[in-house]
C-alpha cells in the first residue's frame, strides 16, 4: 500500500517505521505529530498549512516504506 496526499497524516505515519516516517516529516517543518490536527488532516491540507509540496512529501514518505 502507498502513502497518498489524501490519507489521514496520522496514518500515514503509522504505515512505515514511525522513527524513520517521524525525521521525513520533521524535514518538512512538521513537529506536531502529537497535536490534535495530525488526526484529523490529510497530508496535503497539513502541506499546505505548512507551505510545503504534497506530492514531494508524499514522494518522500513512500521512499521511507520502499526502504
Amino acid at each position: 500500500m502507498k502513502i497518498t496526499k489524501d490519507m489521514l497524516l496520522i496514518d500515514a505515519f503509522r504505515m512505515g517505521n514511525q522513527e524513520k516516517m517521524a525525521e521525513v516529516l520533521q524535514s518538512f517543518g512538521m513537529h506536531c505529530l502529537g497535536c490534535a490536527l495530525a488526526h484529523g488532516e490529510t497530508i496535503e491540507q497539513a502541506a499546505a498549512s505548512h507551505g510545503v509540496d504534497a506530492q514531494e512529501m508524499v514522494d518522500s514518505l513512500n521512499a521511507v516504506l520502499d526502504k
